[in-house]
């Protein structure tokens, strides 16, 4: 595979038209039949975020480093910047936004999802108490929860393994998303960082190892 695609720097795999927000071109047949199945149950499954390029994953990284986004703690409130250190900061963004280049949204078959009969996208935060007990999105995540074949759609982050925080929202598309996991390498990754203009970069490169295995690897 050419690693560009893996990291989120080319775009050449990429649906911009089909649907609502770029994906994988592969993932909008599949997609699309889940928006119908969706809708015949009573849903308006939409898409929050499909594809997302490296550079728009590092201006992301970089604002919440410079203190131009919200960082946000263990427990989803806005993190006291002045109370931790570097390194602290960089785990405390890990755990809600990926590394640049390390994103499963790089590759185009993973999308953060939402029923947009319940909620709009404007007052939509991707927030875990929107997909839960009465939350707006909890119907549909129930739904979901039934009907998805896991050979097909999958929620990588499901669980709290001690990394990414659980994201109800996020489906991955398991064809697709298999064989960018088994492309991505702790080896490609530490070039990819060495070279971009990333803050706390000093940071991530003595944390690599950890970083790699706890936030990109355990889903």
């Amino acid at each position: 595979m050419n690693t560009d695609l893996c990291w989120g720097i080319s775009e050449e795999h990429i649906d911009f038209c089909a649907l609502e927000k770029p994906v994988h071109k592969s993932l909008v047949i599949p997609l699309c039949n889940l928006k119908k199945q969706a809708k015949t149950a009573g849903f308006e499954l939409c898409i929050a975020s499909g594809f997302r390029s490296f550079q728009r994953q590092l201006e992301i990284w970089n604002a919440k480093a410079r203190g131009e986004r919200t960082v946000l703690n263990n427990e989803g409130r806005p993190l006291q910047r002045l109370s931790v250190s570097k390194t602290e900061l960089m785990f405390a963004m890990l755990r809600w936004s990926a590394l640049p280049g390390a994103s499963r949204h790089h590759w185009g078959s993973d999308v953060d999802i939402y029923d947009a009969k319940a909620i709009s996208p404007s007052n939509l935060q991707l927030l875990p108490c929107e997909y839960q007990e009465s939350g707006p999105c909890a119907a549909l995540h129930r739904w979901l929860r039934s009907h998805l074949q896991a050979d097909q759609f999958f929620w990588p982050y499901c669980q709290d393994l001690g990394g990414v925080a659980p994201e109800p929202w996020h489906l991955s598309y398991r064809p697709i998303a298999q064989s960018f996991e088994q492309s991505l390498t702790i080896d490609g990754l530490a070039q990819l960082v060495e070279s971009a203009p990333i803050e706390l970069k000093k940071e991530i490169m003595q944390n690599l190892d950890v970083i790699f295995r706890k936030y990109t690897q355990s889903v």
